[in-house]
């Protein structure tokens, strides 16, 4: 870790961290202990008296609850998955196990993981051990649930939550070239793990995804509109449902030290997205860039030689083994060759990123340096005021792709796009990356070392900008975000002038962007719990406020000879409330599927986008030119056939379709402005399973006795499905229930389902 004015940081990350020598003596000899008080839902509240006890009343509460799901990822980000279940197998994300161990194999070799290890303050190497001891200790007293009772289960170490960390900071880079990196190739060379085609269109398909999965809302509200004057918060993180991403939910509590509440990722021993005494917090996946492509110009004589300043530089070469399980069971070592330049590692995408005799590829990832987000989100549980809080994320830079969203009991509210993000100005784009890539990807040029990275002595990591460079705002009226650039977080303060790789203003706001700006700005009076709450629970599907008019017109007055095929159509979207709550109508599945078909076509808004009226552009549909008519006309036909296939009728409605397991979910596509934003995929009964969306929920207030919270874990906090805690919140949400969450000892103890756990090693 590269940081300037060495001693002043030193001592700040030591006041942010609260290191103490006292502390740390003691926490070198005592036992490792924690009181697990269990709350309604089965929410634990865990207390211990030091880091190491707090670790391992995490661990052991994680393993109660999900001991199956970590048990699965600890394999993954091990590079162990063909061993265990053949190379032909695939991933929750639907990668290959062989690709996925190579890959994975490649990110966490044992130096790197090492590295990560040694960077890590006390504390945090306290906790984790902690954690790694209590989940082995509920391992060995009750061992694995039947699902997965077999070989793969095994105790942790504390590498395993090392390999964990680094795979969730990649998630953002080059996690989503895991198929392109593997199957990096020079010409005439065969790839010795498969790379075909179907496995790179489902990593188009998850890259396509990755905003959506792990997209947000996120609400801060400032004394000035605040219900009583003191600052309030809406975090809505749209994450999956399932796997390594799936959030859990928990309070942390170390007497006189710490009192944390929230939700954390697997195998994290810290809080990623909650509350404090005095601050509340949140995360949105940002449009930052965290790393970039560079192209290389190949040496003629030798497609593994690249031109660098004029002189040819060999490619580095790294062999990466893994054992794969045979058809016998008999397990065979295959080995598998990763090269690099200096810029990071190849990738090829056949038709996108070729390796010829010409050019080729390399990725380099600004997070494979962030040896600091443990202690990041462990500076921010702590940070006792809004200030200290800011003050923590612009000196230790360890967010890794998100943006993040804070109030304080102050009343002040907070947006930082302050993430991990490449050093690469404006006008080094301008000389370095080809115009006819766009920005959507960054390219730089390989050819010139000049095209390296810029480092900024004042950034806390070599290559990548400082703070003093990035976006923030703080305001006593409100902020918020959905996933757009910086730019109109508040209309009322733009966000400008930042590089394009940071942050592009006078681009178009994505629909629930718009759906939150115009709700608050409707909001005359002072803003309320319920106002937030209806922010999300409303339901209301944004985009068909702006096109049903012309919808309705349509089928009034230009159906022409399709009209009795198409009124049936007609009278189900007139019907429909444009909402996406579980009595809606049909009419919203004829309304996702014409959207759907609308816009892939060119002109399709009646009025287009204007920079200068960001907030009501793009609107209506242009019914009246005739390709967009054509097309509309065609993408009813379709919706009728597709609905009947289905078998819906005039009666159904959308919770019949929408559900997880039995359970019907509310909420809608993003795409389509619904701010509780659902992800789904079909299933073989006809109805679409959540996958992805609105998951750990939270509306924090403050008043003089501290956070007043409601909130839901969409999802419940168990993925055991035999567990009472499996699909308690899940119902709750459907029946749009927020609860409050216990926080204050009192709270805690007066809970109907309290019951307490002592353990001890």
């Amino acid at each position: 870790m590269i940081i300037s004015n060495g001693l002043s940081r030193v001592c700040m990350a030591g006041v942010l961290l609260g290191l103490s020598l006292a502390a740390l003596a003691r926490e070198q000899v005592t036992q490792a202990a924690a009181d697990i008080r269990r709350t309604s839902y089965g929410v634990p509240h865990i207390r211990a008296n030091d880091e190491r006890g707090l670790g391992f009343g995490i661990g052991y509460a994680y393993a109660q609850d999900n001991l199956c799901l970590l048990a699965n990822e600890v394999v993954t980000v091990n590079g162990q998955r063909a061993s265990f279940f053949g190379p032909e197998q695939a991933t929750l994300e639907e990668r290959n196990n062989l690709a996925s161990d190579v890959f994975f194999t490649w990110l966490n070799t044992p130096d790197a993981v090492a590295a990560f290890w040694k960077a890590q303050s006390p504390q945090i190497q306290q906790r984790i051990e902690g954690y790694v001891a209590g989940y082995n200790r509920y391992l060995k007293e009750h061992g694995a649930p039947a699902p997965c009772q077999a070989a793969w289960v095994r105790p942790l170490v504390a590498e395993d939550l090392v390999k964990l960390t680094r795979r969730l900071l990649v998630e953002g880079g080059v996690g989503q070239f895991a198929e392109a990196l593997v199957g990096a190739t020079p010409p005439q060379a065969t790839a010795s793990a498969p790379t075909r085609a179907k496995a790179f269109e489902l990593a188009a398909v998850n890259q396509q995804r990755f905003a959506f999965d792990r997209g947000s809302n996120a609400v801060a509200v400032g004394r000035d509109r605040s219900f009583n004057g003191r600052g309030m918060l809406l975090a809505n993180p749209h994450f999956p449902w399932v796997g390594g991403m799936r959030f859990y939910e928990m309070h942390l509590t170390i007497p006189g030290q710490l009192d944390v509440m929230g939700a954390a990722l697997p195998g994290l021993p810290v809080i990623n997205i909650g509350f404090n005494q005095h601050v509340a917090w949140t995360h949105t996946v940002d449009t930052s860039k965290h790393f970039t492509l560079y192209r290389l110009t190949l040496d003629p004589k030798d497609s593994t030689r690249y031109m660098l300043d004029g002189k040819s530089v060999a490619l580095d070469k790294t062999t990466v083994s893994v054992q794969v399980k045979q058809a016998d069971g008999s397990l065979k070592n295959q080995s598998h060759t990763v090269y690099s330049s200096q810029f990071g590692p190849m990738v090829q995408w056949p038709g996108k990123l070729d390796w010829d005799r010409q050019y080729a590829f390399s990725l380099r990832d600004a997070n494979l340096g962030n040896d600091r987000v443990l202690q990041q989100w462990y500076a921010m549980n702590r940070a006792s005021s809004l200030n200290e809080l800011k003050t923590s994320v612009r000196t230790l830079q360890g967010i890794p792709w998100v943006n993040t969203v804070a109030a304080d009991d102050q009343g002040q509210s907070l947006y930082m796009n302050q993430s991990v993000v490449p050093n690469v100005s404006a006008a080094k784009l301008a000389q370095c990356s080809d115009p006819r890539a766009g920005l959507q990807m960054i390219m730089l040029d390989g050819a010139r070392s000049a095209c390296a990275w810029d480092i900024d002595p004042r950034a806390a990591q070599a290559g990548i900008f400082p703070a003093d460079q990035l976006p923030q705002l703080e305001r006593s009226d409100y902020v918020q975000h959905s996933n757009d650039s910086a730019w109109l977080v508040n209309p009322k303060a733009p966000l400008t002038g930042f590089s394009p790789v940071i942050s592009q203003d006078h681009i178009g706001l994505g629909p629930r962007a718009r759906f939150a700006l115009q709700r608050l700005q409707s909001l005359k009076k002072p803003i309320s719990v319920t106002d937030l709450q209806s922010m999300v629970m409303d339901n209301e599907v944004y985009l068909a406020g702006q096109v049903m008019p012309d919808l309705l017109a349509f089928c009034a007055k230009h159906l022409g000879a399709d009209a009795a095929a198409l009124q049936p159509l007609c009278t189900r979207l007139k019907n429909w409330d444009q909402r996406a709550n579980l009595d809606s109508g049909v009419g919203l599945v004829h309304f996702i599927n014409l959207v759907q078909h609308l816009q892939e076509i060119p002109d399709a808004w009646r009025v287009a986008f204007d920079p200068a009226q960001p907030l009501t552009t793009p609107r209506g549909l242009a019914i009246d030119r005739a390709p967009v008519a054509k097309a509309l006309r065609e993408a009813m036909l379709t919706s009728i056939a597709e609905v009947a296939k289905l078998g819906l009728t005039a009666n159904s409605t959308w919770g019949d379709i929408q559900v997880s397991g039995q359970t019907p979910v509310h909420g809608g596509p993003q795409e389509l402005g619904v701010y509780n934003a659902m992800q789904t995929v079909p299933r073989a009964d006809g109805k679409r399973e959540v996958v992805s969306g609105t998951s750990y929920l939270q509306i924090v207030t403050f008043d003089d006795q501290g956070p007043q919270a409601r909130g839901v874990l969409a999802f419940s906090e168990s993925s055991n499905p035999a567990s009472k805690h499996a699909k308690d919140q899940t119902q709750a949400f459907s029946q749009k229930k927020l609860s409050p969450l216990p926080f204050t000892e009192a709270q805690i103890k007066a809970d109907p389902q309290y019951q307490q756990l002592h353990i001890k090693e």
